[in-house]
């Protein structure tokens, strides 16, 4: 679905992304991780039109989408997620959700005053699946809160039904495990499975958590001073001589977790 080829992102004289290459195969979750520093934030940014590369090329599905800001990715169906989560704080859930789909009648002027029927029909069908989305989620009973009174792992749920709330094919989280508690990461981890296996979802998922990114990742993708070290399973992953060097030797070979 989506095939980087030697791309570069240089800030100054600093190669944030130094000739990264991947594939990232349709309906996979694939994990990305890398000591900090990596490049792996950045390598998100530019495949999510956030910024532009200094070189290289980035494909979906056959057509390059090089430097295409991220509006025009999101009517394409690729989606990123933040580690810090981005919502309307003074809105309630429900309508967070229900703010996400592009094009709707309410946002033109003259339809407000000509084609109120429309809006409200509009709005009923947005509710009705942002409660779908919801009890999707098990978050259901939060649908009246405001987005700013939300816990971390919660504002992450909400991050995620976001991508649901449109026609989603391909997802970039970062750092979902971020300021998230055992429990609701979790809960996390089961959204994406069904979403990958039910609704044909494609995740990449950057994450420090090793035990996550084994549980719900394969491939994993190891980066490195803005190249890509490894690919193959974490257990592959964590006997890679080449990872372990990346990370100072400081215990792959003897440890369940891994610095990402």
């Amino acid at each position: 679905m989506i095939v980087v080829e030697d791309l570069h992102k240089h800030f100054g004289g600093f190669h944030a992304v130094d000739g990264a290459s991947l594939k990232i195969a349709p309906g996979s979750i694939t994990g990305l991780i890398g000591p900090n520093g990596a490049g792996k934030t950045t390598l998100f940014n530019v495949i999510a039109g956030v910024h532009k590369p200094t070189s290289g090329r980035v494909v979906m599905d056959g057509e390059d989408i090089t430097g295409l800001p991220p509006h025009e990715l999101f009517h394409k169906g690729l989606l990123r997620t933040f580690q810090i989560a981005h919502e309307f704080h003074s809105m309630s859930v429900l309508e967070n959700l229900m703010m996400v789909p592009a094009g709707q009648s309410g946002e033109k002027l003259w339809n407000t005053w000509f084609g109120r029927k429309r809006i409200a029909d509009e709005e009923r069908a947005l509710a009705a699946k942002a409660d779908e989305v919801l009890d999707f989620l098990t978050i259901d009973h939060l649908r009246d809160e405001k987005a700013g009174n939300l816990s971390g792992g919660q504002k992450k749920l909400l991050e995620l039904g976001r991508t649901m709330m449109v026609d989603a094919k391909i997802v970039f989280l970062d750092e979902v495990g971020a300021g998230v508690n055992r429990t609701l990461l979790n809960t996390i981890g089961d959204a994406i499975v069904r979403l990958n296996k039910e609704r044909n979802y494609t995740f990449v998922v950057i994450e420090h958590d090793m035990d996550f990114i084994g549980r719900i990742c394969d491939p994993v993708i190891c980066m490195a001073e803005g190249k890509v070290l490894a690919e193959g399973s974490l257990d592959e992953i964590k006997a890679n001589e080449h990872v372990i060097e990346a990370y100072l030797g400081t215990g792959l070979k003897h440890k369940d977790k891994v610095g990402a």
